[in-house]
C-alpha cells in the first residue's frame, strides 16, 4: 500500500492500481469518512458500510488472484 501511495504521488496512477488495486476505493472511503465525521450525512453510515464491503471484496479478490492465479 505504501508503494502504491508513492506511485500516486509520483503521478503513475496505473502502476499504483496494479500495485494495490484497492488504493482508489480506500482513498474514497477515508475521504468520505472524514467528511461524514465533519458534516454528519443522513445516510452516511450506509455509504461507509458499502465502501467497507467494496474494499474488503477488492482486497480479498486481489489477494486470491495474486496468490493462486498470477505467477
Amino acid at each position: 500500500m505504501q508503494r502504491s501511495i508513492s506511485l500516486i504521488l509520483k503521478g503513475d496512477f496505473i502502476a499504483a492500481f496494479y500495485m494495490y488495486p484497492a488504493i482508489y476505493s480506500l482513498i474514497m472511503l477515508f475521504t468520505f469518512l472524514i467528511f461524514h465525521l465533519k458534516f454528519q450525512f443522513k445516510n452516511g453510515h450506509r455509504i461507509i458500510l458499502g465502501l467497507f464491503i467494496l474494499n474488503i471484496s477488492i482486497i480479498v479478490t486481489s489477494f486470491i488472484l495474486k496468490t493462486f492465479l498470477i505467477n
